[in-house]
């Protein structure tokens, strides 16, 4: 593994997130921990629970660091089982149930895993190649003869604390970043990164009694970065097995929810429930955003009508830089992704690797306190994901494009990846989606580069319509393109009934641009 030795910011963790758990169920047995639906276990519960699945993990002859998979949605057994890994000295394995039966089979080859927990929505993803692995299978929910039930073995399994020894440096969690095509990169984080990240516990109130209500799958590092921290702070965690914006309201005033975190498309559904302004939501007092930019619009409009704080994360799941924007203390700043966090340095490189002047764009290499271990077994995929300085520190290509204001506060442009170049020049298709968005017609827009004779490629409109729109496409992309720069212009605009989205919001334009260029000229 190559080693990354991240700064400190302030004094370095040296309590891991076990440790900590298993003291806030000896100091407060009888508070509530985790609220899932009808489920709601105190911290004796959830403790106990917890040592039952450490348990029968080590009674199966797991070692330290072994991968133990899961596969399901939010549950409170799916919180228990992630807690209960780590109790044993396991690395959890969070499988996405949006990939493919293909790409998990190949997920669960590369980092070996011990055991998989499975749930009955997804146990046919994994039917066709399961049985012949090396792998011991349990159903959370269902009765197959190919599993092992998993309520009737953790009722063989003990409560008592197994008080496995944890490193800092042992292997905490291992995300798999890519579950469509091709290979998949697992990206290890071990306790000292997730230790780390604790600093936020008590700035962010997790550990003032919070109620953090959670609608993100666990599979993803936007709900670990509030899941752990709530938990970490001895306050409840409150799961939804499934995001629904009215539902989702309802909960927040029936539980008096305080803290939350939730992506972008989230947000806007919620923003956009009719009656929105008849549910009390004045228990709220931090709302945190992640895993995409939250449009300005939005950010004013959550503002202006739901009560509490509202702090925009901008970072990725290998770590590294971190910006921070509190969006009620910069107003005018609502278009960006705020500054740097403490012990945080961005660089922005060109194609070349070397640092762009102030004011211009680059990309966005980071490095901070919270960076991976690396990508599992891939030391020539970490090495590729590595920029280092004149000092040779280093630091994190992100993949995104941006550059910072005067002020320091940092504005992203878009995915390198998704960058048009048409006829020699750049073009960010974030720039063009934005005037897309701002035309009263248009409630969702993604900018591709499709493939053009003259140009190589050239920027192409897709878009979902207001209800009850009458203008017509060229109307809308004529508007638009009096806004643009001349080698910005939309060469055509289609329109969808949605845009296709990963489970934390992110619009997919793999899928999106495959169709065009399936055909196109080599």
């Amino acid at each position: 593994m190559i080693p990354i030795n991240p700064p400190s910011s302030g004094t370095p963790p040296v309590r891991s997130i076990v440790e900590q758990i298993r003291d806030n169920a000896r100091a407060h047995p009888d508070k509530l921990a985790l609220v899932c639906g009808t489920t709601r276990l105190t911290w004796a519960a959830f403790d106990a629970r917890v040592n039952r699945v450490a348990n029968l993990l080590l009674g199966q002859g797991m070692q330290k660091g072994d991968r133990i998979a899961i596969l399901s949605p939010n549950s409170a057994d799916y919180a228990v089982l992630f807690m209960g890994i780590l109790r044993a000295g396991g690395c959890v394995t969070p499988l996405s149930s949006m990939a493919s039966s293909e790409a998990l089979h190949k997920m669960l080859v590369d980092c070996a895993a011990r055991a998989i927990f499975v749930a009955r929505p997804y146990d046919d993803l994994v039917a066709g190649f399961l049985p012949d692995m090396p792998i011991t299978r349990y159903a959370m929910d269902f009765t197959d003869p190919a599993y092992l039930p998993m309520d009737d073995a953790l009722s063989q399994a003990s409560t008592d604390d197994p008080m496995v020894p944890i490193d800092l440096m042992d292997a905490f969690n291992l995300i798999y970043s890519s579950g469509t095509t091709g290979t998949p990169k697992g990206i290890l984080h071990n306790h000292w990164m997730r230790a780390a990240q604790m600093d936020r516990v008590t700035p962010n109130g997790y550990d003032d009694n919070a109620r953090t209500l959670i609608s993100t799958p666990l599979y993803s590092n936007t709900t670990i970065v509030s899941f752990i921290p709530t938990l970490f702070g001895g306050s409840t965690v409150h799961l939804m097995p499934k995001f629904d914006a009215r539902d989702y309201l309802g909960i927040v005033q029936a539980e008096r929810i305080t803290h939350t975190m939730l992506v972008p498309v989230q947000y806007k559904r919620i923003m956009e429930v009719p009656d929105f302004d008849r549910f009390d939501l004045s228990s709220m007092r931090v709302k945190f955003s992640t895993s995409a930019p939250l449009r300005a619009d939005v950010k004013a409009d959550v503002l202006a009508r739901f009560p509490g704080k509202l702090i925009e994360y901008y970072g990725s799941t290998e770590g590294g830089g971190v910006t921070v924007l509190v969006a009620d203390e910069h107003p005018d700043k609502l278009h960006t992704v705020g500054k740097l966090a403490a012990g945080n340095d961005i660089r922005l490189i060109d194609a070349d690797g070397h640092e762009v002047p102030q004011g211009q764009v680059g990309e966005i290499c980071g490095r901070g306190p919270t960076m991976m271990a690396g990508y599992f077994g891939r030391d020539d995929l970490t090495s590729d994901f590595i920029w280092r300085n004149e000092a040779g520190e280093v630091y994190f290509r992100s993949g995104d494009m941006g550059h910072f204001d005067a002020d320091g506060f940092l504005i992203l442009s878009d995915r390198k990846k998704d960058m048009i170049i048409s006829g020699g020049m750049n073009i960010y298709a974030n720039d063009l989606e934005l005037v897309l968005l701002a035309d009263p017609d248009v409630t969702d827009a993604a900018v591709i580069g499709v493939p053009s004779d003259a140009w190589g490629e050239t920027p192409y409109g897709l878009i979902v319509l207001r209800k009850g729109a009458t203008r017509t496409l060229e109307d809308i992309r004529a508007a638009a393109n009096d806004r643009l720069g001349k080698s910005q212009r939309l060469s055509g605009l289609e329109a969808r009934e949605s845009l296709p989205r990963s489970t934390i919001g992110k619009i997919l334009k793999r899928e999106l641009r495959a169709p065009f260029w399936a055909n196109a000229r080599t």
